[in-house]
């Protein structure tokens, strides 16, 4: 294949999403980003012990970012891999921020999967959180689009290819632009630093991969195959800036929350085990 047909050969679908109008009310089990969630009766809010902007190691309640409604993006999962039914929900610790680089950043983020809406009921925040970390309630809008990888992806799949200007000419033939700014489920990272494929499949290992000595210590059959990682890891979710009028949210400067999770896990609806990793510029 030529570099033309290798990068048509990776396209995926992806569910874009519009996050930009405020909600003065919004309905139970109704997709939106940010307000309260609907969690079950014996919900417990997940909490995150780690440093967060004065420096101070403390365990904190984590921010709930969204839900969504899964029988709503049934006709936009063009591969039917997400759940048809129930709620999905992404909670973050906001204030540390854990960049997914290191083990003792899992729990971090959480990732739930709420099967049966009729036993769901709208959640209170947690009596410790600040109010800078409860999120307004901002609707959500969604399209399908098809999904290229970027430069760092594409030369994981193909590491025979070395000419970035080349790909750049291809993208362009393919009218392929990457968005300055995308929140999405599924399809390919709009990565803003390096693949993150081969990180997930390391650090959920029990590597730290803040520092070349924490790289050196990777076994050669754990580095073997991480080479694969991209074949079985799927981004899940993908959250850009999101602003409003009177809100707006950033990850590091002007970075993304990027939701990684195994496709074994995916098709076994194991949301625990996502990976959430953040990249800045």
């Amino acid at each position: 294949m030529n570099m033309k047909e290798k990068l048509q050969s990776l396209v995926q679908n992806s569910i874009v999403l519009d996050i930009s109008e405020e909600l003065e009310k919004y309905e139970a089990y109704s997709t939106h980003f940010g307000g309260q969630p609907d969690v079950p009766a014996d919900f417990q809010w997940p909490r995150y012990q780690g440093k967060g902007y004065n420096y101070e190691c403390e365990e904190r309640p984590l921010t709930f970012l969204a839900q969504f409604n899964c029988a709503e993006f049934t006709a936009l999962d063009a591969r039917h891999i997400l759940p048809d039914h129930g709620l999905l929900s992404f909670f973050y610790e906001m204030d540390s921020q854990p960049w997914g680089f290191a083990p003792e950043h899992k729990g971090g983020l959480k990732v739930y999967w709420f099967e049966d809406l009729s036993t769901l009921s709208r959640a209170e925040f947690p009596e410790d959180m600040e109010e800078d970390f409860q999120f307004p309630a901002i609707n959500i809008k969604a399209h399908t689009d098809l999904s290229y990888p970027g430069w760092s992806d594409f030369i994981q799949k193909f590491p025979e290819e070395d000419d970035d200007e080349a790909f750049e000419s291809v993208q362009k033939e393919l009218n392929i632009e990457e968005p300055e700014e995308c929140s999405k489920l599924l399809g390919w990272a709009d990565v803003i630093q390096d693949s993150m494929y081969e990180e997930c499949d390391l650090v959920t290992k029990g590597y730290y991969l803040g520092n070349p000595e924490g790289y050196a210590k990777i076994t050669p059959d754990d580095r073997q195959a991480a080479e694969t990682a991209m074949d079985r890891w799927q981004l899940l979710f993908q959250l850009d800036m999101v602003e409003t009028d009177d809100f707006e949210l950033m990850f590091g400067d002007c970075g993304r929350l990027y939701v990684f999770i195994k496709k074994e896990d995916l098709t076994a609806r194991k949301f625990e085990n996502a990976w959430g990793m953040v990249q800045c510029y």
